[in-house]
């Protein structure tokens, strides 16, 4: 700021009006004498350094289970995009999984004076979470962290389950099979698993069975498809993960795809309709769900200090040739 004074002639409050929020107190000549020296010099604001002196440093944090995942890409772009249009960067950390990973990136997303964080992982730090929720505002997405009193922007996964049996019950299926990742303290595919054997209960004349990706999964598949059921049979997987492990399985057992078995997947993906008549889908908000989860955080660091909320998003079906067969 010194060498930017001296260059331009001008003192070096005048350099700090110009770089900070005070510009409009200074006459157009001195603003542009500073402009054309700071040009001249090469000079760059170092923002970390500037949000730390005025205690704000415009950045929301973000802690992600798995990057490769399409949910966490589209939910990351909704928030990504709501933090552009209100002036926030975003820091992004990609867990993989692994709960040291988690550790360590937790730790650097506190040095780096984020003033809010955004989390979409399994929550096994839970005590790591609450310290920092303790200094600033924080708002899970898709999936809840036990003990931990934040606001929880998702899926209505009971809804959604429902949607999809629903559908399945009405273009004639009566054997279903649901196809999930493993559960993993996961709470959204608790609540999709949980939400549909409490349909299958209900409804007497469909039969109803759970089983996890993995290797063994085309050896269940086939045992689904080779045993005689209430009726035609269908695949739910339970996200896009599921979806792909499951189209793998089938193609392995050369099964005539939505010949032999109907399919309905949650989340909708590029891909989908490009896999024989194309993939039924509950089509998530992915957007609306990462624009909702800062809109929270804005709440939140703007002082709102009411009761915790949870904003559950509807899914939206999309049918296609997987499942538009009439078996009845």
């Amino acid at each position: 700021m010194l060498d930017v004074a001296e260059h331009a002639g001008v003192s070096k409050a005048s350099v700090s009006r110009f770089i900070g929020d005070d510009r409009a107190l200074l006459s157009d000549a001195i603003a542009q004498r500073i402009e054309q020296a700071i040009s001249e010099l090469g000079y760059r604001p170092n923002q970390m350094a500037r949000g730390l002196k005025r205690g704000r440093t415009r950045l929301i944090g973000m802690l992600v289970a798995d990057i490769r995942n399409p949910y966490s890409i589209a939910v990351m772009h909704g928030v990504e995009t709501a933090c552009r249009r209100h002036g926030y960067s975003l820091v992004v950390c990609n867990t993989d999984r692994d709960d040291e990973q988690e550790r360590q990136h937790l730790a650097l997303l506190r040095s780096y004076n984020i003033e809010g964080l955004i989390v979409n992982t399994l929550g096994h730090h839970r005590d790591e979470l609450q310290e920092l929720h303790r200094e600033m505002p924080l708002v899970l997405v898709d999936r809840k962290v036990e003990q931990l009193e934040s606001d929880l922007v998702g899926l209505d996964n009971p809804a959604a389950v429902e949607m999809a049996l629903a559908h399945l019950e009405q273009r004639g299926y009566r054997d279903v099979l649901l196809v999930t990742e493993p559960f993993d303290g996961t709470s959204s595919r608790i609540e999709r698993v949980s939400g549909f054997k409490n349909w299958i209960k209900q409804h007497s004349s469909f039969q109803g069975a759970v089983v996890e990706t993995g290797s063994d999964l085309t050896a269940h598949l086939k045992t689904f498809l080779d045993t005689h059921g209430q009726g035609p049979k269908a695949l739910f997987c339970a996200n896009g993960i599921a979806a792909l492990a499951s189209t793998h399985a089938l193609r392995e057992l050369g099964c005539k795809l939505f010949e032999d078995v109907g399919l309905i997947a949650l989340d909708d993906l590029d891909w989908y309709p490009l896999v024989g008549s194309g993939i039924t889908a509950l089509a998530q908000p992915t957007a609306e769900i990462g624009a909702s989860a800062f809109e929270c955080l804005l709440k939140r660091l703007r002082g709102d200090v009411g009761p915790v909320r949870t904003v559950d998003f509807a899914a939206r079906l999309i049918a296609r040739g997987s499942t538009l067969g009439d078996l009845r």
